[in-house]
């Protein structure tokens, strides 16, 4: 029993998050990745199944949610500029980042407009607003009015939706 107990604890961390070699790999799979093209992307689940990460898929391409306060951009603290994991569309600064204890990383704002787009979410017994990217309409989680000011706004990612450079 505990031999399995130590395995699965070696699952659940290293399943966590990507690395940065992973994360480079894969985009490097990915045509429709590009973090300077913002036209709007039609592609269809089935490809993009062949393309992603089983776990970004499951989040990106079927809502799904990862478990809270395991994402890799969590506690995250350095400057820079968070992107669509799918797709390479700039989502977020740094600047606009707090800690919400929430469990997921957090945002105040996007940083542009069109970067992402907005629907009602009525699952789960919840009434709330889904976040996807405005360029691949991957789920990146929901938007709450519970932040800091100046917008009030609590942008809820999943960290594995997300893929971040570092300012130079």
């Amino acid at each position: 029993m505990k031999t399995i107990l130590v395995l699965l604890t070696v699952i659940v961390f290293t399943s966590c998050g990507r690395s940065q070699e992973n994360k480079n790999e894969m985009t490097s799979e990915n045509p429709y990745y590009s973090r300077t093209d913002t036209s709007k992307l039609a592609v269809s689940n089935e490809e993009w199944k062949k393309i992603l990460p089983a776990d970004l898929y499951h989040v990106a391409r079927e809502a799904g949610t990862e478990r809270a306060f395991t994402g890799e951009y969590y506690k995250h603290d350095a400057k820079g500029t968070y992107y669509c994991a799918v797709c390479g569309n700039k989502l977020f600064r740094s600047d606009a980042k707090f800690a919400s204890s929430c469990g997921w990383p957090s945002f105040f704002e996007t940083d542009r407009k069109g970067s992402v787009i907005y629907l009602d979410d009525y699952s789960h017994r919840m009434i709330r607003t889904e976040v996807k990217c405005g360029r691949c309409d991957s789920h990146l989680g929901h938007v709450f009015d519970d932040g800091p000011p100046p917008t009030h706004k609590r942008y809820c990612m999943n960290s594995v939706s997300l893929d971040f450079e570092v300012d130079e």
